[in-house]
């Protein structure tokens, strides 16, 4: 009997696979790269070559690390990033790289789809703005400036689409992921064909894959070239899994109504269940059945979180710290906290603003753009490091704040990623929210773990998602607010929400100057 379960997770910038047994624990993990390509400000591209080929790596070696045979699989499921479009020709080859989620190229679509959008009910999901990296505006941008590879698509899909494909060698669609991108709407028809053709794009469900699963659903088994080529068994099943950020709230228990995950990598996601469905400005969603029939999910979330400290680190990274970094045989990343640590809390006057990639919430506009005020001769890298930490730590808040306002009364968080792996971002995030905060022991592979428990449902070994989590699921570490901290955080917090409608004009104008060159 088998008695492991294979979660694929398909992150930015690798995918990721592990083995589990029936009751969470890890046997197995690898990783494998791959790259994002920016042609263009805004723009972001990947390579389903790049992709394959990491799969071919990833799963075998994962296999071999667990040491156990293929046929020991019961069950696989994938989740991938959301927004990464696919597009076949009539040979199944790509027409075009595949666009990558945080691509934001489609603003003057967005900004079209925002002049119509009260005479359609499929725009409730994105308030106030419709988003420019969603599937819709990024259709409508291929037609038009790419009308000879539009003509030539047989085949849009996602990331999560192509994971599946790949495995099983049939083509589906996510409900999960069309529902949470795709405007797609179990309760009211599926598809909105009729926003679909006031933005045209009348014949983009013709290239849609007809059929539509739900998460937990099996997809089918291994094909016999996947098992070939990944060394996989024909008799595991492939069970429909969701966005990566979703698979991975799933991974650190947030599958019950009224809690909250913060998925903290590249991004951050901040996710919750809701029995009650509602559609409020500065909250995205709520996406009926996204995960489970009954409930609605509701999103908030960065577009850019851990890749501004990357920036940092790139960009701004005095030559001194990496000396010391080096001398002290210290990574650098511990190092940058450690003088980031050294500076007070509101860092003397200077707030970053999050919004180097557009802000996916409260406000979805893919206008927006970072900035740091408040800067002084004074100012140092440290000072810039720790506004980073603290601009990132505020956005989030503000995304909790919104949800609040709306109804949703969040008491604790459950995070995961490598924003989770930072002892002093986490206090600090705790501190600037005001909840505590929470982590498990699997939080680097949360995603992971949230496939398998999909997985363990989709093949009966539970009944339920919460009961698969309650088995699968341990915590590792809490963060109680320091509430005299919380106190001196407010007002910088009330001064980073005030920024961003103060500045917006200016830098609208400016992003649309440049976006003209």
């Amino acid at each position: 009997m088998a008695e492991y379960l294979m979660g694929i997770d398909a992150g930015t910038g690798s995918v990721r696979v592990a083995l589990f047994d029936f009751r969470g624990q890890n046997r197995a993990y690898a990783v494998a790269e791959y790259g994002t390509t920016y042609p263009k400000n805004g723009w972001a591209e990947q390579s389903d070559y790049e992709w394959f080929e990491a799969l071919k790596k990833a799963i075998p070696e994962c296999i071999k690390k667990a040491g156990i045979a293929a046929d020991n699989i019961a069950a696989i499921t994938c989740d991938a990033t959301t927004n990464t479009l696919v597009y076949l020709d009539e040979n199944d080859t790509s027409v075009r790289p595949p666009i990558l989620w945080m691509d934001v190229r489609a603003t003057e679509e967005a900004s079209f789809i925002d002049t119509i959008r009260e005479e359609y009910d499929a725009t409730k999901f994105y308030k106030p703005g419709f988003r420019a990296d969603t599937m819709v505006p990024k259709c409508m941008w291929v037609k038009k400036n790419e009308p000879e590879n539009w003509a030539k698509t047989k085949t849009i899909m996602e990331f999560e689409d192509w994971l599946n494909w790949k495995l099983t060698g049939r083509k589906t669609v996510s409900m999960s992921v069309a529902a949470f991108r795709w405007n797609y709407d179990d309760k009211n028809g599926g598809y909105p064909v009729d926003f679909y053709n006031a933005v045209g794009l009348d014949d983009v469900v013709d290239k849609f894959p007809e059929p539509v699963l739900k998460v937990g659903e099996v997809v089918g088994n291994i094909s016999a070239e996947a098992a070939e080529i990944f060394g996989l068994s024909k008799k595991t099943v492939v069970v429909e899994g969701t966005a990566d950020c979703n698979a991975c709230m799933f991974g650190v228990g947030g599958v019950r109504p009224n809690g909250m995950t913060l998925i903290g990598g590249t991004s951050t996601c901040l996710l919750g269940l809701s029995e009650e469905e509602f559609h409020v400005d500065g909250v995205n969603g709520t996406y009926p059945n996204c995960m489970y029939d009954g409930t609605s999910l509701l999103e908030g979330g960065q577009t850019a979180a851990g890749s501004i400290l990357t920036w940092f680190k790139n960009n701004l990274l005095p030559a001194a710290w990496m000396q010391e970094a080096v001398n002290r045989n210290m990574n650098i990343y511990d190092l940058i906290t450690e003088k980031a640590s050294s500076v007070p809390i509101g860092c003397d006057g200077l707030v970053m603003m999050d919004y180097f990639q557009g802000n996916r919430a409260p406000y979805a506009d893919s206008k927006a753009r970072g900035m740091f005020w408040g800067l002084s001769i004074g100012t140092t890298p440290a000072h810039l490091a720790r506004a980073v930490y603290e601009g990132v730590a505020y956005g989030a808040n503000h995304c909790i704040v919104s949800m609040k306002k709306a109804g949703y009364d969040v008491k604790e968080i459950y995070a995961c990623g490598g924003l989770a792996q930072s002892d002093f971002w986490m206090q600090m995030h705790a501190d600037i929210i005001g909840v505590p905060m929470y982590t498990t022991v699997e939080s680097q592979s949360a995603g992971c773990l949230g496939d398998c428990i999909i997985a363990a449902v989709g093949v009966g070994i539970y009944p339920n998602f919460w009961e698969a989590a309650d088995s699968m699921i341990r915590v590792d570490k809490e963060y109680i607010p320091n509430m005299e901290a919380h106190k001196e955080y407010q007002f910088y917090m009330e001064r980073y929400m005030e920024t961003w409608p103060q500045m917006k004009e200016i830098v609208h104008k400016t992003v649309d100057h440049n976006n003209k060159k």
